[in-house]
């Protein structure tokens, strides 16, 4: 059936729709393009990177394609739909009638934001977390601050974004069962991508550590006996880093704790830049092994045998913000 529906294109239409312009056709669909070192991404597609200007790849998902592909997976659009409507976009148009431009999420409604429902307990993301090499009291600490729960439907991860005045704006869900290492990654609808998973800002320290994801953050707080001013984007936009800067204006260094896959160290790049224009103080933060710092985390104890490491300050009386239960316990 496959190959009947592709015969109903020529080789050459195949080529013409396969080689369309990725960027011009996102901003074409309302998406927010950008230029992210050698490649492009989007503002509502973080993880997204485009390559050469014809390929893409989501990250957090594992996909990617052509510009066939992306309309099939992003725009619900059939193949047939999908390369007729390439032929359109590029002008060569066949007789038969199509859409001038196909439905996206850009075209829907905003949905309002709003948590979801809370599970009675949160023993899988507990076990989950503890599965992943974080401390037990970095997670209860977070849990008792109400920014991470256990929702009561698919009993996900959820990771909670509050604005200055403690208002939940922003959820990211994380699945609680890994198969093939490849657990459900996504974010709450509505969700407000300038505000970030973060430890409240504590006025006496001029200093912000940024994460990409919640788990490498709370993983960095298990490996040291401190963590104090800490921001995890929940991907690679850095607006969520723009919010935490402009509502804490005594911050004046920043340490990137990027990821060092090749998307993680190209953005770091970029904020490097953009932020020490700014005048900020910029320094970078590596794990010593691992893409990440989750990745370092669980190596190490693989390493040592046991729940903690020796070599670095892994300490079960961990020490996070002082104001940090004060500020969220509302």
């Amino acid at each position: 059936m496959a190959s009947e529906i592709r015969n109903r294109f020529t080789d050459t239409e195949m080529q013409i729709a396969r080689e369309t312009d990725l960027p011009e056709l996102l901003s074409h669909l309302g998406y927010q393009v950008k230029r992210v070192g050698r490649f492009h991404t989007t503002a509502e597609l973080d993880s997204l990177r485009i390559k050469d200007r014809r390929t893409w790849f989501r990250y957090s998902q594992g996909i990617g394609g052509d510009a066939i592909t992306f309309l099939q997976q992003f725009c619900d659009k059939t193949f047939p739909e999908a390369v007729e409507y390439l032929l359109t976009f590029q002008g060569k148009a066949r007789d038969a009638p199509v859409k001038t431009k196909p439905v996206t999420k850009q075209d829907e409604p905003p949905k309002e934001f709003a948590l979801p429902p809370r599970n009675a307990d949160d023993r899988r993301v507990f076990a989950y977390l503890r599965k992943r090499g974080i401390a037990a009291q970095v997670i209860r600490q977070f849990m008792n601050s109400g920014s991470l729960y256990e929702d009561a439907v698919h009993h996900n991860c959820v990771f909670v974004g509050r604005d200055h005045t403690g208002q939940a704006r922003y959820a990211g869900l994380r699945g609680t069962y890994d198969r093939d290492g490849k657990g459900f990654r996504g974010d709450v609808s509505g969700s407000d991508k300038n505000i970030g998973f973060a430890i409240p800002c504590d006025p006496v320290s001029d200093q912000v550590r940024v994460f990409e994801a919640p788990i490498d953050l709370m993983s960095y707080c298990t490996l040291h006996r401190s963590c104090c001013n800490a921001v995890a984007l929940c991907g690679l936009y850095d607006g969520a880093l723009r919010t935490y800067l402009r509502n804490n204006p005594q911050i004046k260094r920043i340490v990137l704790c990027l990821d060092m896959d090749t998307p993680g160290q190209e953005t770091e790049e970029q904020l490097r830049k953009k932020y020490a224009e700014m005048g900020y103080e910029i320094s970078q933060e590596k794990p010593r092994i691992g893409k990440d710092w989750n990745e370092y985390l669980q190596k190490g104890k693989r390493q040592k045998g046991g729940d903690e490491l020796s070599n670095i300050n892994c300490d079960p009386s961990i020490s996070i913000s002082k104001n940090f239960k004060e500020e969220f316990s509302t």
